[in-house]
């Protein structure tokens, strides 16, 4: 995925590696087996957002079903799932510290892939937001110990383009969600969803357990890692201790705010206000969401590297810019009367909006010392999942209920027009956070 004769060059001292099946103790990793690796923990971030974004295309169904308002769906697509994800991401991260985490990783995908088809047995609505709780704790295991394992296998100058990779895991796997999920909304009982794009989960867990290898800490840097790991509290002083790391929180969290409130809630969007049947959302929302969320992870995540080896500010100041620039097209996209106009604006709003996404985690984890990658991965995680997967969804639903009195179905076009401006702020702290990422990035290489 990211082969290049650079990389070969880099390589050739290191010698040529082994496949899957090499020995673990061998440091020798070949640049084919490291894109091998990277494919791997991209599909499984895709299994990953399969099984968390299915629930959004069956929303207006489980909601008829089990006879519950919009706050509540927000509360079952937001805080359910949220809370206990990011919570038991802090332990499981710990572990990832100091186990092995490639098989943290395989256990992870198979208790939520394994939950993901429970969520189909749910005969009541507490039943179901067990169930999500369920895939919520398993999904914990997937981030924090692949960025970890990344961040091993890829140095410094292709980290941001290798991450903004496995961050498009988000945007493929929502895209099949919705294709997926707008086919069997039409021919078939929302619970087959849950089973059907619930169970290869269970298959590729072996995949990644029999054929990814564990890499020595800092082996992309060439670095020897303490085998004394540090505590949760150090993490989060030291990381608490750089000024752009506080920056890029506050950043990050207000665009997770606006990011899954359109992602969750982008699919009854287009139902509710432009008419739409279940299959042609989802065939849109897999086009829009699918490829221009990959467009600009991708990009985001190329052009980061490029301008930030000269100049490390434009890990921040390059993502300020691209948000702002999105802004104008978001607008347009939530305000637009007919379908393809409004679908025509959200494309490139949803390719620069989330330009960030690969210098967000690129950042986190080159301000982590070694032994703190995966639990300063957790802790990203968790504060981004509770503010923007927890309560975005959460502050559209409850918006919507508040709206609907005046707005009617239209209610749910002001919801998301309210939680955008959510971006602009985001802007302002990575800009704030561009001005003092240099200095801290040198502090903690010394």
């Amino acid at each position: 995925m990211t082969d290049s004769r650079q990389d070969e060059a880099e390589d050739s001292g290191r010698g040529s590696g082994t496949g899957p099946g090499g020995d673990p103790g061998n440091p020798s990793i070949s640049v084919g087996y490291r894109n091998y690796v990277l494919g791997v923990l991209f599909t499984v971030y895709v299994i990953n957002f399969i099984d968390r974004q299915i629930l959004s295309v069956f929303i207006d169904p489980i909601k008829a079903e089990f006879d519950v308002s919009d706050t509540a769906m927000g509360l079952l697509v937001g805080f359910a799932f949220a809370l206990f994800y990011t919570f038991a991401g802090i332990p499981i991260a710990r572990w990832a510290d100091r186990g092995n985490r490639r098989s943290i990783i395989a256990l992870g995908l198979a208790v939520w892939s394994g939950m993901t088809v429970a969520s189909g047995l749910a005969r009541s609505f507490v039943q179901l937001a067990v169930a999500r709780i369920g895939v919520g704790v398993g999904e914990a295991a997937g981030s924090p110990p692949a960025h970890s394992l990344i961040s091993d296998y890829f140095p410094l100058n292709k980290r941001a383009t290798a991450l903004g990779i496995y961050a498009s895991g988000v945007y493929v796997g929502s895209a099949i969600a919705y294709l997926g999920g707008g086919y069997l909304a039409e021919n078939f009982d929302w619970r087959v969803a849950f089973y059907a794009l619930g169970a290869p989960g269970l298959l590729f867990a072996f995949v990644v357990r029999f054929t990814v290898r564990e890499p020595p800490r800092g082996y992309s840097e060439q670095a020897v890692g303490s085998a004394e790991t540090t505590t949760f509290g150090e993490t989060l002083r030291h990381l608490l201790g750089c000024r752009s790391w506080v920056y890029l929180m506050f950043g990050s969290s207000f665009l997770s705010i606006l990011g899954y409130g359109v992602l969750m809630w982008g699919y009854p969007f287009f139902g509710r206000v432009h008419g739409l049947p279940p299959l042609e959302i989802g065939i849109w929302l897999a086009a829009v969401v699918g490829i221009g969320g990959s467009l600009g992870t991708f990009g985001g995540g190329s052009l980061v590297d490029r301008l930030g080896s000269d100049d490390p500010g434009w890990y921040m100041r390059l993502p300020a810019l691209l948000t702002v620039v999105a802004m104008p097209f978001g607008f347009a996209f939530l305000l637009a009367e007919g379908s393809t106009r409004s679908f025509a604006f959200f494309f490139p709003f949803y390719v620069l909006s989330n330009a960030y996404v690969p210098a967000m985690h690129t950042i986190n984890q080159n301000l982590a010392k070694l032994r703190m990658r995966a639990t300063a991965a957790a802790i990203m995680l968790f504060i981004v999942n509770i503010v923007g997967a927890g309560a975005g969804p959460l502050i559209v639903g409850v918006l919507n209920d508040l709206y609907t009195p005046r707005f009617g179905d239209e209610a749910i076009r002001y919801s998301l027009l309210t939680i955008s401006l959510a971006g602009l702020l985001g802007a302002f702290f990575f800009y704030l956070s561009s001005r003092s990422l240099a200095a801290d990035l040198r502090r903690v290489r010394e």
